[in-house]
This record gives C-alpha cells, structure tokens and sequence, in this order.
C-alpha cells in the first residue's frame, strides 16, 4: 500500500503549487509554537484588461523579500503567481459593484516536495463612494488554525476601511510575535490614528486537531444521515465534489469533512475551492475532495467519473451517489453515530462552536476507537525498535462480522497504510518492558 505515500503526482500540465497533497500532514512543522504567524500578506486586485474583462492581480506584498537564494526566489514565484487564481476562483465575470458581504474562505496549497502553505482569505469592497472592484486580503502561512486567522482578518479589514497605511504596523507586530502554543495567548499591540493604542489577544484552541474546523457549518447545511453517507464515502477513499455559490461554505465544510477522519488524515488531491480553469484537472481517477461553484455544476455532470459522491450543499442533499453509501459502515456503529449527531442537532443553538466540536469529533473518534482501536497490540516489535503490523490477526481479532467486513476494506486504504506507518516508527516504551 506505499504507492500513494507521496501524495498524487501533479498532472503534467497543472502549475507546480497546485494542491495535490495531503492534508494535515502530521509534521511539526504544521503545529509548531513559537515560529511566525504567516509568510506573507498579499492583496489581490482585480485589474482591467485591454480586451475589457477583469484579472486578478497581486497589487500588495509583505514583508518583501530581498537576497532570496535562487531556488527560494522560484519558489516564491510560483506560490505568487498561484495566489490570484485561488483567491478569485470564480473566474473573471466581474463588474464594479457598490454592496458586498465580505467572505471569509482558505485554500490549501502543496509544493513540490510535499511542504504545504494555507492561504487565509478575506474579500471585501473597500469603503468608498460608488463603484468598486472587491479585493481580497490574503495571509499565507504553515499555520493551520482557521478561527485565530479570522481574528485577524476582521482586523485587515477594519484597518483597510481607514487606510492601507496602518494595516502595515498591525502585520509588523503580528510577524514579530511568537504564534502559541495550544491553549496559550498572545497580546498584539495595535496603534490606530484617532482611536489610540488597542491591544489585540489572539488565542489558540487546546485541541490543535480542530483549529481549522467548523462542524457547525457541515450540521446546519446537511442531515446527519448525510453526512454518515460523505463520511463513509471518504473512509473508503472515493471521489467527493461539494457545490455551493459561497466560497467560505465550501471552505468550511471540506474542512470539516476532512477532520472527521481523525486521527487518519486524506491523503489525497484536496482542494477546498477549485479554481474556474483547473475544473478539468480535478476530475482524475484517483480519489479526490473538491469544492466547486454551483454555477459549474453543468460542467461537472459532464465529466467521466467513476465512484463519486456529489454533495449540494445549498439544498442539502446527495446529486449522484454510489449507491451504496447506505451499506458502508457497520450497522450498529452507524446508528449510535446518527443517535448522537442528532441529539447535537437538537442541542445546536445552545452550544458554542467549540462545544459542538468537541462533541461531533469525540462521536467521530469514538468510532474510530471502537473499530480500529486494537492496531496497538498487532504490532510486533523487532529488537531492533522497529514495528511490523500483524494485518491478519488483526481483522480476525474483531468479533463482529459486519465490522470486520469493513474493516477489511479499511486496511487497504492509503489513509490506514500511512497511519500504521508511522504507528510502526514510534514505539511508545510500555512500563514494565523496561
């Protein structure tokens, strides 16, 4: 099962920081404190054409970056010629407007050597009178932690409603503080002409796994008979497209798909918002998750593709499905998962986000647990410190049929392989084994 093990090599033609990888690597370098909070800001403008159509363009950079080593300097070519296409994904149909609900939405980006940067997106109009283009400010980072980005970009967006010019001295405060550690908080110091020194605290969640994740979003669009059928859809590793208009819905939602399957990760092509001209690359077939706007839904339906799952997630339902997904999980894993989803349906507008979250992916994990839990005690240590997992003994060891029926499916996923890879590397010293 180690064809797979570096991700889905990029289509010939897609450029190089096209997201093609795995998501949520479990690298440090993911999660690490004390390293900068982003790369870059950049600002995204829509530019006028000779031809008359608009084209997003990167009209603002910080922090510039001068004497980069040659191969820094291509790379960072790349990463800034992608940013556009993922923070105007919805082509070039453009025209001034005067009102707009400003969104919030991420994309991910992969390179080359499976490194991976999150780009956190607002658009917005800029205050003004008349007409006006929106622009997108966007914060490139290793980070992954949606909610603290957010913060931030309400306060761009407040700056940006004053000035560009003292959106500057925020990102400089915010670029030398430490990001922190899970739970821990950092105070930002933020001057602003007129209304005197603010001081911004920004904290980070205690559960790292679920900083980039909003199950609400997936509870209030989709039932969760629903979302049993996408989840055991991506635990045999198929194909799913999620249609939406909005570009932060589909952002919220991928992500929160993609962390239900904690602790595995998608190991596969993962793109929150396809752009407009990569819709032919997304449909290869190897497994994928994707976001696409609703208007494309045309194009979509007129692609080959085998074993998918097309989610509309404006009106709640399944557009092309399998068939099967009814089938998939163990009977009665399956009902006590529905039992306490719904009972959190109910309890909805009482909880927090965090609370929400805090109990879908505990029903998540404890599923997890119940079926798979046992992989510890089928490792066979060598004497050499390096594990060997007993696949057989295994499956067998489960006494249920209908579980080990599925489970036997499970095993030959990339998602199980990849887990059991590095379960095989660390070996946790047990008291007593000396």
């Amino acid at each position: 099962a180690s064809e797979g093990k570096d991700g889905v090599s990029a289509a010939e033609n897609t450029p190089p920081w096209v997201p093609q990888g795995k998501l949520g690597e479990r690298s440090s370098v993911f999660y690490s404190a004390g390293q900068f909070f982003f790369e870059y800001l950049v600002v995204v403008s829509l530019k006028k054409m000779p031809d008359g159509h608009y084209e997003p363009k990167i009209t603002y950079q910080f922090p510039k970056r001068e004497n980069l080593l040659k191969g820094q300097k291509e790379e960072e070519e790349r990463l800034l010629q992608a940013i556009p296409l993922f923070c105007f994904p919805d082509g070039n149909n453009w025209a001034p407007i005067t009102e707009f609900t400003s969104e919030t939405f991420s994309f991910v980006l992969t390179n080359v050597d499976g490194s991976r940067k999150i780009g956190y997106c607002r658009r917005l109009l800029p205050s003004g009178r008349g007409v006006q283009l929106p622009e997108v400010f966007c914060i490139i980072s290793c980070l992954g932690c949606f909610g603290l980005f957010s913060k931030i970009l309400d306060e761009v967006e407040k700056r940006r409603q004053i000035s560009m010019a003292v959106i500057y001295p925020f990102m400089q405060g915010l670029r030398e503080s430490p990001f922190p550690a899970p739970g821990k908080t950092v105070t930002i110091k933020s001057f602003i002409p007129e209304s005197g020194t603010e001081l911004i605290e920004l904290t980070r969640p205690v559960d790292a796994h679920l900083e980039h994740v909003e199950f609400q979003a997936l509870l209030q669009r989709l039932s969760p008979h629903l979302i049993l059928h996408i989840f055991a859809s991506a635990m045999l590793e198929r194909r799913l497209i999620f249609l939406a208009e909005e570009l932060s819905v589909l952002s919220q939602c991928i992500h929160a798909v993609a962390a239900l399957l904690y602790p595995f990760t998608w190991a596969h092509t993962y793109i929150p918002v396809v752009p407009e001209c990569l819709l032919d690359t997304v449909c290869c077939p190897t497994p994928f998750m994707v976001g696409i706007q609703m208007r494309h839904l045309e194009r979509v339906l007129e692609q080959p593709m085998e074993e998918a799952l097309i989610v509309d997630l404006c009106e709640g339902k399944i557009i092309r499905a399998v068939g099967d997904e009814e089938e998939i999980l163990p009977g009665k894993l399956q009902n006590e998962m529905l039992t306490s989803l719904n009972r959190h349906n109910n309890n909805n507008n009482m909880l927090t986000s965090e609370q929400v979250n805090a109990l879908v992916s505990e029903a998540f994990l404890h599923f997890f647990v119940r079926l798979v839990g046992h992989y510890t005690s089928h490792i066979k240590w060598g004497r050499s410190g390096s594990g060997t997992f007993q696949e057989r003994a295994f499956c067998k060891a489960i006494a249920s049929k209908s579980c080990r029926r599925f489970v036997k499916k499970f095993v030959k996923t990339n998602m199980f392989s990849l887990f059991i890879e590095e379960a095989e590397k660390s070996r946790i010293p047990h008291e007593g084994n000396g």
